[in-house]
């Protein structure tokens, strides 16, 4: 994917490092990289059938196509090489929906017209000092995004109003931030509760210490400590028992990339001494092939709404990757997070899934959330060009617990009420096939598209329509 001037990312994701600065070869730079510009156009259209009601009775506002266009500019200044001062725009537009354009509203993504998504001041040099400091609106992003991350896929996507100190040493590094969530209203501008702006009265802060080291060669391993509080104020949630304050700690290890595969040949010798080690050419660097694994670990501990919370959750996951052309990679993961298994105990065991990006990981169709689930998943990947990529996967998916609703990917909004069926229905939700093709085509232009089928499950036959569900997208990207 292209890369933007302003955004960076951890060096603890799995998403591409990307560059901030100029250079001369950029030619949205200016001034010696004084002033850098950089662009994106994305325009998606998507077509979903039953993905809301599983049921082909009915012709919901949801069972619809549109579009989904997105447009960003930012501008970053370097007046020194230990200050950066960046600011993004961002118009985001849902096109010939019949669902109402208003984010979050049926689960449309809605019109957000041109708002700030980024604003920052970031001071310090990592080359000449380990500790910098970055306050402002920004993207917060880490481990693969499966508690916190920019949730791109979004048409708006997601930023924080925060403050961030981070350290960085060779072989590790230490976040440790405060943040709330940016809530995109449309017609006004998008505010966090850092700000009050958005009038919630949730009194939201999400703070946090993020560890990450490569000591151990073959993996990166990841250790966390994140806390969220929320004010429950009656204007935010007039059922609220009382404050969310919760803490959650994890692990998190991903193997390096070809670590394990076979040593290269060696180079063949000139047959000149090399006995000071300079006339022999360097190792050839290790091919993203061979075995693969990684692996998260998250409990949680403290008060939801007033009530009592422990939960937990775990992904696991290994592939193969084989040395030859379209470098196929045949991978099997489980994810598992709990769910609720009392409504009534006055706890709660549900995983508090957070800011994540379940987009990537539990099917393209966006219908389960880490939390009161199992999903297996079986994959395919391929590349059979160098700019192409192809995927297929399998999901199986039960709830954890029928006395918890089925979450879809926002957390938040149940698949079906919490009735005496559904807690007397079976666990087995149903199983999704998706389809995926990506072409980049240069480095500022990119294609993708896919196709999702969701076979529906005997839960879904206990409590009322199940019907099967489609999806399906084709998207184009322009970046500068």
């Amino acid at each position: 994917m292209p890369s933007f001037a302003g955004e960076t990312v951890q060096k603890s994701t799995s998403t591409p490092q990307i560059n901030e600065g100029a250079g001369e070869s950029n030619p949205l730079s200016f001034c010696n990289g004084l002033f850098t510009f950089d662009a994106q156009e994305r325009l998606r259209w998507e077509i979903r059938e039953n993905n809301y009601d599983f049921n082909d009775a009915v012709k919901a506002l949801t069972d619809d196509n549109w579009f989904l266009q997105r447009f960003r500019i930012g501008l970053l200044i370097k007046p020194t090489s230990w200050l950066k001062i960046y600011a993004q725009g961002q118009d985001s537009r849902e096109i010939d929906s019949d669902r109402p354009d208003f984010p979050g509203v049926m689960g449309a993504e809605g019109d957000d017209a041109f708002d700030l998504r980024q604003g920052y001041i970031e001071i310090g040099n990592t080359k000449e000092f380990p500790l910098t400091l970055k306050v402002g609106r920004q993207i917060l992003s880490y481990g693969d995004e499966r508690l916190i991350g920019a949730f791109d896929w979004n048409n708006i996507g997601r930023t924080f109003d925060a403050a961030k100190l981070r350290w960085e040493d060779k072989k590790w590094s230490l976040d440790a931030f405060a943040a709330s969530v940016v809530v995109p209203t449309r017609g006004k501008y998008n505010q966090s509760d850092f700000a009050n702006g958005t009038e919630t009265d949730r009194g939201q802060v999400l703070s946090g210490l993020y560890f990450t080291t490569t000591a151990l060669p073959f993996q990166t391993t990841d250790l966390y400590a994140l806390h969220l509080y929320e004010n429950q104020n009656p204007k935010y949630l007039p059922t609220a028992l009382g404050d969310t304050s919760f803490a959650t700690f994890g692990l998190r290890v991903k193997s390096t990339p070809g670590y394990f595969a076979a040593a290269p040949a060696p180079v063949p010798s000139d047959g000149k001494s090399a006995a000071d080690g300079k006339s022999a050419p360097p190792p050839a660097p290790k091919k993203p092939v061979g075995l693969d694994y990684e692996g998260e670990f998250a409990f949680q501990t403290g008060k939801v709404r007033g009530l009592d919370l422990t939960a937990w959750a775990v992904h696991a996951g290994t592939g193969y990757t084989f040395d030859c052309p379209w470098l196929p990679r045949f991978g099997i993961a489980y994810n598992y997070a709990t769910g609720d298994r009392d409504p009534a105990d006055g706890n709660i065991e549900t995983f508090q899934n957070l800011f994540p990006t379940n987009h990537k990981f539990y099917g393209q169709m966006d219908v389960f959330a880490w939390q009161n689930m199992h999903d297996l998943e079986v994959s395919v990947k391929a590349q059979p060009l160098k700019s192409v990529s192809l995927k297929a996967e399998y999901h199986a998916f039960w709830l954890a617990s029928t006395d918890d609703v089925w979450y879809r990917a926002n957390g938040v909004t149940a698949v079906r009420p919490l009735t005496a069926a559904a807690r007397n229905a079976s666990n087995y939700a149903g199983s999704e096939v998706d389809f995926t093709a990506q072409w980049n085509v240069t480095k500022n232009v990119s294609f993708e598209a896919g196709y999702s089928h969701f076979f529906a499950g005997s839960y879904l036959k206990d409590t009322g329509a199940h019907d099967d569900a489609d999806f399906g997208y084709i998207q184009t990207t322009i970046s500068f």
